[in-house]
């Protein structure tokens, strides 16, 4: 994401930048750094050391001409590194799933079209195609068609795939030049380089199936207006043949072998599940169903671990040639996938499925995960949730940003690494990354999420990627920090470019630390005596961010997902809430009608109360792959749109007034008014039963009535701006008062009126035992301030 132009220069820094010169540090110089203008040095706030600067810049470094890395408001820099030559434009490679019946075909077809004529003309681009076998599709072939066929039933090795294709034809040739020429073949340009020794399998790969668009958009159009269904046999007691993993295996590898180190994207677009070959998590016959919750609970699915194994080591063995891996997911055994990678994953694995059945998303997480890939999970590839998802993910920067006008907003092979002063270390990191096993001084030994490391692979990038950082407090609390110390917290992003320029993002923070003094440390918060008084820990009181919180705590909570019965994660939610509100509230012990938080705690609980509610921790009626699909989501989104997930939000329009924000309870479903909910994944515009009877007769239509039109179209309308600017865009749904879809609805307010309560009150019944938010801080409050 571009920062504002307050905080940060307006265009990428075309040098490199200057770095601590203790090896275990190399922070980059920023603006708290302390300068000697007489001697020319600066001392690294981090590990204190004192450096030297170079020459170019001792020479005319003053107080009245600084750098812009000193410039005292941009705390984020943005370098575009000289010293690493291009890597050239990003390649696409589209994986397409041929056993999807031929209307779904040809609206995929169709949106693949319009996804070529969005890529820039010298961008790579490349078709897979896959039911019982794969088929590689040779775009560099004039004339006619050209394909090879690969059995689906195996894995593929990028060395078997360039024999397969015939690419390692000129391998004698290439070995013979590379050994007469050490530095390259003479002619051989940037890209060839990329690729590997002119004239190896890699550039015959660049020649023959990864072509740039403007050399193959109408040979690829024409292939894919020719698509077929798988023509296999298939019998009325099985299931297709859809040999989904060994796809990815050839897709994977190909890539690897053509452009190992430039960016790129394998695009899967599928219509069901592996039932074929490796990666299959479920078998042909009919009789056999797809593994539910219940049966990964008691280790009843045998399919399962192979396939989450298998996909996890096509994350780890493409660490090797600039491939990634992470920890496990959903139980898996984290050890079958291998070492932990060294470099980025500079090729993303995106998956686009659309069916009314699973597709093995649950699978694929790590794979998608590891390498920075993206997920879309939608009904049919006629929807607009997966096509206009599709156009979104190749979004560019308007022509009149500096530097990157016109440019994809998408990024490649991206790492960070964190660097802290020394009072607190680093326990983990939790979103689409995967470790790089790299320890640190001010790394911790409690690990959160990916932890064990300062350093990530982010692999695939865009401007709306999200990672939550936790940190460990390491000092002592018997040692209190002297006064006026401040922490600091360096974020090193470095990654490759759409324009295939490698670029460095360094942005340093600066804060203060607040001591507790020995009085306060004993003053008892919930436990016998006196609660604190009303101002203690007041500095960390007012710099409590209880939106940002609600949304680490339901990272972490889905995290523990991944190896906790979701049962003890909701009991580990409700301890961690009243302990919070047992340190930081106002009451008398054992007086619950004392009880009284802060406003920068007021609407934690609420948040915490939805959460426990919301489709992330409890598992009835979500498939395994939606749950997969939502917590990953989760995991890479921004705080925005995670509390939108956690928490959705309700407008309300009536003739009362202009539309308003209400509140999330039956109480607000009235028959004279409508309702827009945002729950991220789904936009649902509900009518109240009168409203509904009144559109019904047509009311709308009719001159005198214009007001009413204008209600019927206001949610509309505000409902479409909503979708307009969110990935992956949401389901949009037009229900009324009791009618079926209205469950989208009912499912997701405060359950403040139901079946058993008594006089009915005000607002629809939801028919549900779960306790209101009522009930919830009642308890809450008596549990906070028991002694």
């Amino acid at each position: 994401k571009k920062p504002p132009p307050t905080s940060a220069p307006p265009q990428a820094l075309q040098y490199d930048p200057i770095r601590c010169s203790t090896a275990t540090c190399h922070a980059v110089l920023n603006p708290y750094c302390q300068v000697d203008f007489r001697s020319k040095l600066w001392v690294c706030p981090f590990c204190l050391t004192r450096n030297h600067f170079p020459p170019h810049y001792a020479e005319n470094i003053s107080e009245t001409n600084l750098p812009a890395e000193l410039i005292p408001q941009y705390a984020t820099c943005e370098y575009e590194l000289p010293s690493v030559p291009p890597a050239g434009p990003p390649a696409f490679l589209f994986c397409v799933d041929t056993c999807s019946v031929a209307e779904e075909l040809a609206e995929l077809a169709d949106s693949l079209q319009q996804a070529i004529n969005l890529l820039p003309d010298d961008a790579l681009v490349g078709l897979i195609t896959f039911g019982t076998n794969v088929q590689v599709h040779e775009l560099g072939f004039g004339g006619i068609p050209k394909t090879y066929v690969l059995r689906g039933n195996k894995e593929y090795a990028p060395g078997k795939i360039g024999d397969l294709l015939g690419c390692n034809a000129n391998r004698a040739y290439a070995q013979q030049q590379a050994a007469q020429h050490p530095g390259g073949a003479p002619g051989t340009n940037p890209q060839q380089a990329a690729a590997g020794v002119a004239g190896g399998p890699g550039q015959d790969v660049l020649e023959r199936f990864l072509l740039p668009v403007s050399e193959c958009s109408m040979t690829l159009e024409s292939i894919l207006d020719d698509l077929r269904k798988d023509p296999w046999p298939v019998p009325a007691d099985k299931r297709v043949a859809r040999c989904t993993g060994s796809a990815l295996s050839v897709a994977t590898g190909l890539m690897d072998l053509a452009i190992p180190r430039r960016g790129g994207r394998v695009m899967l677009f599928t219509g069901g599940p592996c039932t074929s070959g490796p990666g299959a998590i479920v078998g042909r016959i009919r009789t056999e169903t797809m593994r539910s919750h219940a049966d990964l609970v008691k280790n009843a699915e045998p399919l399962h671990q192979p396939a989450c194994e298998y996909y996890a080591s096509l994350a780890h063995k493409r660490g090797g040639t600039g491939g990634s891996g992470g920890g496990g997911k959903g139980g898996k055994d984290k050890t079958a996938a291998g070492a932990h990678p060294s470099t980025a994953a500079l090729h993303a694995v995106d998956v686009f499925a659309c069916s009314l059945d699973q597709v093995g998303m649950l699978e694929m997480g790590e794979l998608i995960e590891a390498t920075g890939g993206l997920m879309v999970l939608g009904d049919s590839f006629g929807q607009s949730v997966f096509k206009e998802s599709l156009r979104r993910v190749f979004r560019r920067y308007e022509d009149d940003v500096p530097q990157d006008g016109g440019q994809l907003q998408m990024a490649f092979g991206a790492t960070l690494e964190v660097l802290t002063s020394r009072e607190f270390k680093i326990s983990g990191a939790i979103g689409p990354v995967a470790s790089l096993n790299k320890k640190s001084q001010n790394v911790s030994d409690i690990e959160v999420g990916k932890g064990g490391t300062n350093a990530w692979s982010l692999g695939g990038i865009d401007p709306s990627t999200t990672v939550a950082i936790y940190f460990d407090i390491t000092n002592p609390g018997t040692t209190p920090l002297p006064e006026g110390k401040r922490r600091f917290i360096q974020f090193l992003t470095r990654y490759q470019h759409a324009n295939g320029r490698t670029r460095l993002r360094a942005t340093t923070l600066c804060g203060p630390w607040h001591n507790v003094n020995q009085q306060q440390q004993q003053a008892p918060s919930s436990i016998g005596g006196q609660a604190p008084p009303p101002d203690n820990n007041s500095p960390v009181k007012f710099s409590f961010d209880q939106e940002a919180a609600a949304v680490l705590m339901a990272r972490l909570a889905v995290q523990r997902t991944e190896t906790e019965d979701p049962a003890d994660v909701l009991r580990w939610v409700d301890r961690s809430l009243i302990r919070l509100c047992s340190k930081f509230a106002d009451y008398q012990p054992d007086n619950p009608s004392s009880f009284r938080l802060a406003p920068q705690f007021s609407l934690f609980p609420q948040f915490m109360f939805h959460l426990r509610r919301s489709q992330f921790l409890q598992l009835f009626n979500s498939s395994p792959d939606e749950a997969a699909y939502y917590r990953y989501v989760l995991s890479m989104s921004n705080t925005t749109n995670s509390l939108v997930m956690i928490q959705p939000t309700l407008l309300s329009y009536s003739f009362q007034g202009p539309p308003q924000p209400t509140m999330l309870d039956a109480a607000s479903v009235r028959p004279d008014t409508i309702l827009l909910l945002d729950t991220f994944f789904h936009v649902v515009v509900f009518h109240g039963e009168t409203v509904a009877s009144w559109r019904e007769a047509k009311y709308h239509e009719q001159e005198e009535h214009a007001a009413f039109r204008s209600l019927l179209e206001a949610p509309q309308a505000d409902a479409q701006m909503i979708m307009d600017s969110r990935f992956p865009v949401p389901r949009y749904i037009v229900c009324d008062q009791h009618k079926s879809e209205a469950r989208f609805l009912m499912a997701k307010l405060n359950p403040s009126v139901t079946h058993n309560s008594e006089g009915g009150g005000v607002g629809a019944q939801v028919f549900t035992d779960d306790v209101s938010l009522r009930v919830f801080m009642e308890h809450l409050m008596n549990l906070s301030v028991q002694s």
